[in-house]
């Protein structure tokens, strides 16, 4: 298998909604932002498959030094193969990487998070770093659209939060921020006994209702002019808002399953975005 082969079976094999709005790039910033993807698949596996916090932080370690290598033009990973030839081009810097690396550390230390910005310095390394690589690929002129990118991916990974309390739950994980809990009543032993209650509904109700506005915030901030070239984290803020509007429909059943949209919807939302330009 080349690494460019792999690289897609990375990206193919996760279920992504990203992956349906990488379909419409061309060719090279398609190979680029798979490649890229897959790399932050692998590092966060370690931390969802590794059960030794001992064997993840030597996995890390591993990733570490070879981010330091492939930049030195000796990577031997099939991901770091296929995305160091096309990394120049869509300036992705070893500090990209490596932030992504850091954020998946701070999980194999940390499962609780006292406050909303506590979380969003987690979310800024495992999300808003992914997003300003992806709009780099995806093409960016305006040194604006980074401020787009960065509150684009909070309101990607705070929609992840609020659709897997349930998985997360089952690894020992609340993200919730603790304060917010305590705002609502609701007990760290419930959601990890995965036990529904009104309060339970009334906090997931007020964390979908900021993580909507985020993605209005985002949306204000993506300069004009990169609009077009942006498109397809449009498609993906399109399936996102699109995912929790679900959740909020369900009351918030999250605690024993994972809402997800249908691979026919996602591109079905991804292609609408793509012909009108316009995010659901």
């Amino acid at each position: 298998m080349s690494p460019e082969e792999y690289v897609q079976q990375k990206a193919v094999a996760s279920g992504s909604s990203f992956y349906y709005a990488f379909l419409f790039l061309p060719k090279e910033r398609r190979a680029a932002i798979t490649a890229f993807y897959a790399f932050c698949r692998e590092i966060d596996d370690v931390v969802d498959e590794v059960t030794d916090p001992g064997v993840a932080y030597t996995k890390l370690a591993w990733w570490h030094a070879e981010v330091l290598k492939s930049y030195a033009g000796e990577p031997t990973h099939p991901v770091m193969k296929a995305l160091m030839p096309l990394a120049p081009a869509y300036r992705i810097e070893a500090r990209h990487l490596q932030a992504v690396i850091e954020g998946c550390k701070m999980d194999l230390a940390q499962n609780r998070y006292l406050d909303f910005p506590n979380l969003r310095t987690y979310c800024h390394l495992v999300a808003g770093i992914v997003g300003e690589v992806a709009a780099r690929i995806f093409g960016q002129n305006d040194e604006a659209t980074t401020a787009y990118a960065h509150k684009l991916g909070l309101a990607f990974q705070m929609t992840n939060i609020i659709r897997d309390v349930g998985e997360d739950a089952l690894r020992g994980r609340i993200y919730l921020p603790v304060n917010e809990l305590q705002q609502f009543d609701v007990k760290a032993h419930e959601i990890l006994k995965r036990q529904y209650s009104d309060r339970f509904t009334a906090l997931m109700k007020f964390q979908t209702d900021r993580a909507l506005a985020l993605y209005d915030e985002a949306l204000a901030l993506l300069p004009e002019p990169d609009r077009r070239a942006q498109k397809p984290g449009l498609m993906m803020a399109s399936i996102y808002r699109t995912l929790l509007r679900e959740i909020a429909r369900d009351n918030y059943q999250v605690l024993h399953q994972r809402v997800s949209l249908t691979p026919l919807r996602k591109f079905w939302l991804a292609w609408k975005t793509q012909a009108f330009g316009k995010v659901v």
